[in-house]
């Protein structure tokens, strides 16, 4: 309820949660604070926010004083002043003596108070000794002399992100900030999320470098061109350079940032940056091997704009001509803008004449894509990820979201210690494992027979929700045969688990008032991660959690917008909207819209185009932003493919190991270059806008792809700034219902919007399928499945699995991440990560270079014993170019989504010779 209080005089309306403080912030009262910062837990230990309360002898930290109806406040009168001003003397007493003019960070908030305050310095006597400054990590510089003891990083680090590396140890006037057990902070645990950094009222907790100590040119708030949890950034920008990034309350991160959003910017101005077109040299060939970036002059010759996109287009035009449009094919890119995307596959669709067209999703989630499409008709999440705060029970499958999404597992960790109960399953014990109830830690590729075991325990003892089963599913029959026989006993056998906790995690999560499954490419990148999709589904409708705020089911997406580039169609078996190719009334709205004749025939897949091309079918690609050199499985065969192209342009920011074989090369902007849409793992569609300037001659992607439609034959105008985005993007909301309602001007205000929004007064929808699923009788189709082995086992001679996936200061094939000097500091080369046991069968030490060795390739990198990876089994992140884990994977594909199974394969591992 509402109070009414008098505070200087002015009658201020106090909320239920708030503070004297919160309610005079929202009135315009500036009441002076230090250990209290919005959204944090007031901690009331700096006193420099105290206030005189009528009727009452002391004064009152009003960060933690919550007003009541009639109370009177003054904040500014003589005895507050006195006292708010005696607290800044005492607090300068021991910090450097220039911490008002010169303080560590220009925007110092002890500074700023001791100048709102008139407090030029202290008249009290320094009473500790100057700290030694702790210079030890490459991203944050540690200066205690600044420290005033506020706890504000504690409570950053502990209770917003969650890491508990950030304590208080000593007491009374030794009392100190400390990490881990008082390491320096590069040695300590410390994940650089810098959450402590944008939290320090002084500057003790700074940027590295000192580039917090002057203000920026400017700062333009857009977002991080990371993961797919789409975090608001505020970026700094001095010269033209970006200097600094702070995170923005934006719905998906609220303030929140991880060490690649914070500190991974530097990669846009690196010495590699593609700034001129290219075009290879007459009578250069082609290798198989690898184009070092200081090679490219021998290979490539400068070319001006004109000539790069006729040389371009004309090897595409020509090779239609001479072998139809079945010989071209795009790839086009998650990490650019919803434009981007539409446009690529647009122009694939339009002037190539095919729908090969795809992009890295193909790589990531299509195996949940294909389930969720055939289990709900729809593969939207049902649920953001911080509905997880409404969750009583959270299972995190095949997913490390600390490391890949960590901004979404604060929120989790958040979850936890509000009361929430959280279920790791992976083989791996990964970093939320600490923070759960039970950790399944099954056998690699034994996903189906856990899931199954859990579902026959819902089943045989009476957990369905049998009116959901009745009123919004069909096919539970045939589900509940197929599971008959999945007893935890005999499944327990195959996944490793043991029978009484199959049953415990299965009566909780069907118990639950609300229960949650995210999941990740543990998951999805299998031959049957379909068939893992549909279990995940089958556990949410047979019980009902579903299509309510904490209940649902989250495939967490990967890239910045691999959600956005899916929906807006850059994949080869629908058009945008995900509606078939093969629909006839589908493909005739495209058609009159494009004004061109549509193929009705499904296009190729990544993986089937590379073997495609290695067949001689396709002859020409356009690659817009995608590595496939680094990403594809079984690297050394894709490379081989990506050789026999007779025509290859690459449109990029960097000489990736894919330009490397191409015949043209069009230098593209950066995400800090451009205007654009992109839509979050939540649904979430937000704006994005251009941070700096593209260097030397590099071009908007948007530009670059309109002009190579033209002189493909295609008469595209898109008018207006940013090359015509707004109306690019115009185009395309006209063409997908589930965005109708968010408009570009709607945008430009609102910066953020979810879907489906069928209309601008529509306020979104993040939570789905509340009341029906957008199928053709409105119900969930439940699917059983039978467990599958994997394509490739372990052997005699290839004994051990390899497991592949990020790590938390690289992303994806490194193409920016390797070029980003703190994130390279911090983690300077990929490593095969092994259980202690592991090694010791093998003989090797940890730091020993191995060669890592699968029927497909070899690779050879640093053993590394880490505790957390099953015995038995090699973890390698598949980032580093030097030792790309991609060589060593096998190509084969789930039959449904089409996915290569990145998740396992067999390998051998041996000391370096």
């Amino acid at each position: 309820m509402n109070r009414t209080f008098l505070l200087d005089g002015r009658r201020v309306e106090a909320c239920d949660d708030d503070t004297i403080l919160t309610a005079a912030k929202r009135a315009g009262v500036d009441i002076p604070h230090l250990c209290a910062k919005e959204g944090y837990r007031p901690d009331g230990n700096c006193r420099a926010c105290v206030v005189e309360i009528g009727g009452e002898r002391v004064l009152a930290a009003s960060c933690c004083r919550a007003p009541t109806e009639g109370m009177v406040v003054s904040s500014a009168n003589e005895r507050a002043r006195a006292a708010q001003r005696g607290v800044v003397e005492l607090l300068l007493a021991d910090l450097p003596v220039d911490a008002v003019g010169a303080p560590l960070r220009h925007d110092s908030e002890l500074a700023h108070w001791a100048r709102t305050l008139g407090v030029a310095g202290s008249p009290y006597p320094r009473t500790i000794a100057a700290p030694v400054a702790d210079v030890s990590h490459p991203a944050i510089a540690v200066d205690l002399d600044a420290c005033i003891r506020c706890t504000r990083c504690v409570r950053a680090c502990r209770e917003e992100q969650g890491n508990d590396v950030i304590g208080m140890a000593w007491r009374g006037e030794h009392a100190t900030i400390v990490f881990d057990l008082a390491d320096p902070l590069g040695a300590s645990t410390c994940v650089a999320c810098g959450e402590c950094v944008q939290a320090c009222p002084t500057g003790a907790l700074a940027p590295a470098g000192g580039v917090a100590r002057a203000p920026a040119d400017r700062v333009v708030e857009s977002l991080c061109p990371y993961c797919g949890v789409g975090c608001r950034v505020g970026w700094h920008v001095r010269d033209d350079r970006i200097v600094m990034a702070e995170g923005r309350d934006g719905p998906a991160n609220h303030g929140r940032l991880c060490v690649k959003g914070r500190y991974g910017f530097d990669y846009a101005r690196h010495a590699e940056r593609l700034t001129r077109p290219l075009i290879r040299r007459a009578g250069v060939p082609k290798s198989v091997e690898l184009l070092a970036p200081e090679r490219y002059a021998e290979v490539f010759r400068v070319a001006s704009w004109d000539e790069a996109l006729d040389a371009a287009a004309a090897g595409l035009k020509s090779l239609r001509e001479r072998h139809g449009p079945a010989s071209l094919a795009g790839f086009g890119s998650a990490k650019g803008s919803n434009e981007e995307a539409y446009l690529v596959q647009k122009l694939v669709r339009t002037a190539f004449g095919s729908n090969n067209v795809d992009h890295c999703t193909r790589l990531c989630h299509a195996s949940s894509v294909a389930a969720l499409m055939e289990g709900l008709g729809s593969a939207a999440v049902s649920n953001p990820v911080a509905d997880v705060e409404h969750a009583a029970f959270v299972m995190v499958i095949g997913a490390n979201p600390a490391e890949n999404h960590p901004v979404a597992a604060t929120w989790i960790k958040n979850a936890v210690r509000r009361g929430t109960t959280l279920v790791v399953a992976d083989p791996r014990a990964t970093a939320l494992a600490r923070h759960a109830w039970k950790h399944l830690a099954f056998r690699p590729d034994a996903d189906v027979a856990m899931l199954q075991a859990m579902l026959h325990v819902i089943i045989a003892e009476g957990l369905v929700d049998e009116r959901f089963v009745r009123e919004r599913t069909r096919d539970y029959e045939a589900l509940a045969a197929s599971v008959a026989h999945a007893t935890p006993e005999s499944m327990s056998a195959v996944c490793g688990i043991d029978a009484g906790t199959l049953r415990e995690v299965a009566r909780r999560y069907a118990t639950s008032k609300a229960s949650m499954i995210l999941w990740g490419m543990g998951v999805s990148q299998h031959t049957h991660g379909t068939d893992n999709a549909r279990c995940l589904i089958a556990l949410a409708l047979t019980t009902g959690q579903i299509g309510r705020p904490g209940a649902g089911l989250h495939p967490l997406r990967g890239q910045n917008n691999v959600q956005g580039a899916s929906d807006a169609g850059l994949i080869p078996m629908v058009f945008p909207d995900y509606r078939r190719v093969g629909d006839d009334g589908a493909r005739s709205v495209f058609e009159r819209a494009w004004g061109a004749a549509l193929d009705p025939n499904p296009g190729l897949t990544v993986v089937e185009i590379t073997r495609a091309i290695d067949a001689g079918t396709i002859r020409g690609l356009y690659v817009m932003g995608e590595n496939p050199a680094m990403s594809d499985p079984d690297a050394g065969h894709a490379r081989g493919a990506l050789a026999k192209l007779e025509h290859l342009v690459v449109q990029d920011i960097f000489p990736t190991e894919t330009a490397g074989y191409a015949d043209v090369i069009l230098p593209a902007s950066s995400f800090f270059e451009k205007a654009g849409t992109f839509t979050n793992t939540d649904r979430l569609v937000q704006l994005a806008s251009p941070v700096v300037s593209p260097p030397g001659d590099a071009r908007l992607d948007l530009w670059i792809i309109q002009e190579l439609a033209r002189r493909l034959g295609l008469d595209w105008r898109y008018e207006g700034p940013h090359a015509g985005v707004a109306a690019v993007y115009e185009e395309m909301r006209a063409l997908m219902p589930s965005i109708a309602g968010i408009s570009w001007a709607r945008l430009e205000r609102e910066r953020s919007v979810t879907y489906p929004c069928p209309s601008e007064t529509d306020p979104g929808h993040p939570v789905v399928f509340i009341d029906r699923f957008p199928t053709a009788d409105g119900r969930g189709r439940l699917v059983g499945v039978r467990p599958s082995p994997a394509a490739e086992l372990p052997d005699a001679e290839y004994p051990l699995v390899l497991i592949t996936g990020r790590e938390l200061e690289h992303w994806h094939t490194g193409a920016i991440t390797r070029r980003s000097e703190t994130l390279t500091r911090l983690a300077p080369g990929a490593t095969a990560s092994m259980h202690p046991a592991t090694l010791g069968k093998l003989g090797i030490e940890p730091g020993d270079r191995v060669r890592v060795e699968s029927r497909r390739g070899g690779i050879a990198l640093p053993a590394r014993v880490d505790s957390r990876v099953p015995d038995g089994a090699v973890f390698i992140p598949f980032y580093d170019g030097r030792a790309a884990a991609n060589l060593l994977t096998i190509a084969e594909i789930d039959p449904t989504g089409k996915i290569p199974e990145f998740k396992f394969c067999a390998v051998r591992v041996a000391a370096e010779v």
